[in-house]
């Protein structure tokens, strides 16, 4: 008969816990459990999820892959109020906006959430926070933004960094549920990125690090609650991308010009992962990095785009023999 020993070259570990840093193969048993564990890389991949009912870009989102929140943008019509809800599986109305706008940023949750900046007027500093059922207004911004300014934290923890007015900025403000006071400055000026975590754990990462004429850059910044620091630098420097996730767990994904590509982030450095089915920019994006949601956004030929994805991540886990 065939053995683990025959085939490795050594015996099954028995430990009492499982190991701290274990190594990609490696397999062990757990005593206390009584189980038989091994830790490998599992592949990450998108799959297609429903549809929005219009096709909308520029627009703004935040909660979970399976209680997400969709909320303004631009269609062709100019831009939306609406706001849509997601379940895992289909999208439901929502409460609309007080104000139809894009480009801005949300936080929170589904059923505690934030919108703040975005145009037109021609730059909004409005803010307003959602219930579940219905939108009512809060604190206004001290600047006004759009050109897709970073959002992270919660609705009563809120941060806003970065975006157009009407050139990129490195102004940060903080949100404590009712009104918004100044936090660090950014190191450079950035518009157009990807921004998400805590209020004192953000990450701001691509985007135009410059004014017009825009350019993708591949750099991020982290936010510690009081200042910014350099992070990593992603494979793929990009403009009007989405994210999710934390500081030390992200996700990054579509852009221009690499409007499929997707990377992961464990709080030093980025690492490539499965490309997006349908190539966009200027989408929005909820979830974690293990279980990301993408939707809208503008695709090739610039039209508005309805769709949405679902990324179940890869990287490195621990998985039980017989139940995993």
């Amino acid at each position: 008969m065939t053995t683990y020993k025959g085939i490795k070259g050594f015996n099954i570990q028995t430990v009492s816990s499982d190991p701290p840093a274990p190594f990609a193969g490696q397999v062990w048993y757990n005593s206390t459990s009584a189980t038989v564990k091994y830790f490998a890389v599992q592949a990450s991949s998108w799959s297609t999820g429903d549809n929005l009912p219009v096709g909308v870009d520029l627009n703004m989102g935040c909660g979970l892959q399976t209680a997400a929140l969709a909320f303004g943008g631009e269609d062709p019509g100019g831009t939306v109020p609406k706001a849509k809800e997601y379940d895992g599986s289909s999208w439901t109305n929502g409460g609309n906006l007080t104000s139809g706008r894009g480009g801005g940023a949300g936080a929170g949750t589904q059923t505690a959430a934030l919108a703040f900046g975005g145009s037109p007027s021609p730059v909004s500093a409005a803010t307003e926070e959602y219930n579940g059922s219905s939108w009512t207004n809060g604190g206004n911004l001290g600047t006004g933004r759009y050109n897709i300014l970073g959002g992270a934290g919660t609705q009563t923890a809120g941060l806003a960094f970065g975006g157009g007015n009407p050139n990129a900025t490195n102004i940060t403000e903080e949100y404590n549920g009712s009104s918004w006071t100044a936090g660090g400055a950014m190191a450079a000026p950035r518009s157009n990125f990807s921004g998400f975590g805590l209020q004192t754990a953000a990450l701001a990462a691509g985007g135009a690090v410059s004014s017009p004429p825009f350019s993708g850059s591949a750099t991020s910044e982290e936010y510690n609650g009081s200042s910014w620091t350099s992070g990593g630098t992603m494979n793929s420097g990009r403009i009007q991308l989405s994210g999710a996730g934390t500081q030390t767990a992200g996700l990054v994904f579509g852009g221009d010009p690499d409007v499929t590509s997707t990377e992961q982030y464990n709080g030093t450095s980025w690492t490539t992962s499965s490309n997006m089915n349908t190539g966009r920019k200027t989408l929005a994006g909820a979830g974690t990095q293990t279980a990301g949601l993408a939707f809208g956004g503008e695709s090739s030929g610039a039209a508005s785009s309805n769709a949405t994805e679902e990324f179940e991540g890869g990287g490195p886990a621990t998985f039980t023999v017989g139940t995993d």
